[in-house]
């Protein structure tokens, strides 16, 4: 078959090639980049395998270049990466893995583009296409890569059991490429991933969550999401998640299966925007529902408290996923804290007191916050959803009305602590915060108006309660 190549494609293969042939070096584009150009998906990377020396075509490759573009190579792995403007070259020599079973860092020694092709994880992604002139551009396709391709499924180029066991990692990519591909996963390569799911634990956490980002950022995340459940991967790398799945009734009164509900807002939440951190808040966001849980006779299910209970346990979860403890984090722990409030306001009377402190609480991310609210939303009974976005809907103009008449979001009180000190001349205390949660307070409340004057004269009254008066300088 003919694949199309981009201008700066073909330009990159005819310089490879002409350096591959100098240098005595067959090479071969392989992997992911074949995969993705048959799919016509983009593509950021090349993958090129030659059966010699990887450093030495990559290095004879970049001095083609005027400027030279960055070269680093990786001699421990016999790996180089070229870098141009747009695209990441890849060299490395075709080359044979084996195994100890407690590790998933092969030994290698120098093998044949058969060989490098049988060490693929999937046969999709064990194409390659040659850069040797006398078959250049043809498509070399041992294990019927191309027919999986068209029929859209996931199966290892030898058997499940030995390329799992191999790589345990290659279990999560199985699930990672069936989510973003939207592929499905042979019956016989699914079957070896639920019977060796327990050799997930020699592969390290990063690892791990690397390839649940990747699942995060599909177009559709809840389908990675169930099948790590039913690889039976899920309760080996994310138990806590798995906890929430489940309905149970007591005197005839039932509550929804949370673990459905969190992956369907997920999903929601997908199709609204490509924010990774606002999906992981989706899929935090009911996290503390089997903690809080009880039932309380002549009311029903509750769980009362579950988004303070959730925020607290998102700084542990993002710990032991080794997910960043940034900014990043500290969001989806506020979207958790705040994911009731907006939907609790619905239900009343909106008073623009509440309006300015779920403002003044969201900062920056109320619309991250709107937009995840919304997501959770997810009643079958379509009178009930329609109910719920037009009140939705009335209370997203009253923050618009709110945030213009007031600028509340990222307010900042018009008195400092460090202006409360120097009028009273008094030290860091307790009496300074008394004052300046007062004014906040009132402000909010809309007791005084948004501005330095009036709370400045608020200030001398609450100061005087306190026995404070200002130091005439």
């Amino acid at each position: 078959m003919q694949i199309q190549f981009t201008q700066e494609e073909e330009s990159i293969f005819n310089i490879v090639a002409k350096q591959a042939a100098l240098l005595n070096t067959p090479a071969f584009a392989v992997g992911g980049f074949v995969r993705d150009k048959i799919l016509n998906r983009p593509t950021k990377d090349i993958d090129i395998v030659c059966i010699g020396d990887g450093l030495a075509l990559a290095t004879a490759f970049a001095n083609q270049f005027s400027p030279r573009p960055p070269v680093s190579l990786f001699k421990t792995f016999g790996t180089a990466q070229v870098k141009l403007d747009s695209i990441e070259i890849e060299f490395v020599g075709a080359r044979k893995e084996s195994y100890a079973r407690e590790s998933r860092k092969p030994s290698v020694s120098p093998g044949t583009i058969e060989d490098d092709q049988n060490r693929r994880d999937f046969t999709v992604n064990a194409l390659a296409i040659s850069l040797i002139e006398n078959d250049f551009g043809k498509v070399i396709d041992p294990f019927g890569g191309l027919e999986d391709l068209t029929n859209k499924i996931l199966r290892t180029p030898l058997a499940p059991e030995k390329t799992f066991d191999d790589d345990p990692l290659r279990m999560m990519r199985a699930i990672r490429f069936a989510t973003q591909l939207n592929f499905e996963i042979t019956a016989e390569t699914f079957t070896a991933i639920q019977k060796m799911a327990d050799r997930i634990s020699i592969v390290s956490q990063e690892r791990i969550t690397d390839e649940l980002q990747k699942i995060m950022q599909t177009a559709l995340p809840s389908k990675g999401w169930y099948l790590l459940k039913e690889a039976g991967l899920l309760k080996h790398i994310f138990p806590v998640l798995l906890q929430l799945e489940g309905a149970e009734t007591l005197d005839g009164i039932g509550h929804k299966d949370n673990f459905s509900h969190t992956l369907q807002v997920l999903d929601n939440v997908a199709a609204t925007s490509e924010d990774l951190w606002l999906r992981w808040a989706a899929l935090l966001h009911d996290i503390a529902k089997p903690k809080t849980k009880k039932f309380e006779t002549g009311f029903g299910w509750t769980f009362h408290g579950h988004e303070v209970v959730g925020a607290r346990m998102v700084p542990k979860i993002f710990t032991q996923l080794k997910l960043p403890l940034n900014e990043k984090m500290k969001m989806v722990q506020k979207l958790v804290a705040l994911h009731l409030r907006p939907i609790s306001l619905t239900k009343e009377t909106v008073t623009d007191s509440a309006i300015r402190r779920l403002l003044f609480d969201a900062g920056d991310d109320i619309d991250n916050l709107m937009l995840l609210c919304a997501a959770d939303i997810t009643s079958k009974n379509k009178i009930k959803v329609k109910r719920y976005l037009q009140g939705f809907d009335f209370v997203k103009e009253r923050l618009v009305e709110v945030e213009q008449k007031d600028s509340i979001r990222n307010w900042q009180p018009p008195i400092t602590g460090e202006m409360i000190m120097d009028l009273f001349a008094i030290e860091p205390s307790k009496q300074v915060g008394i004052i300046k949660d007062a004014i906040r307070e009132a402000i909010l409340d809309g007791v005084i108006p948004n501005d330095y004057e009036a709370a400045y004269g608020f200030m001398l009254k609450e100061a005087e309660k306190l026995g404070l008066f200002p130091i005439i300088k």
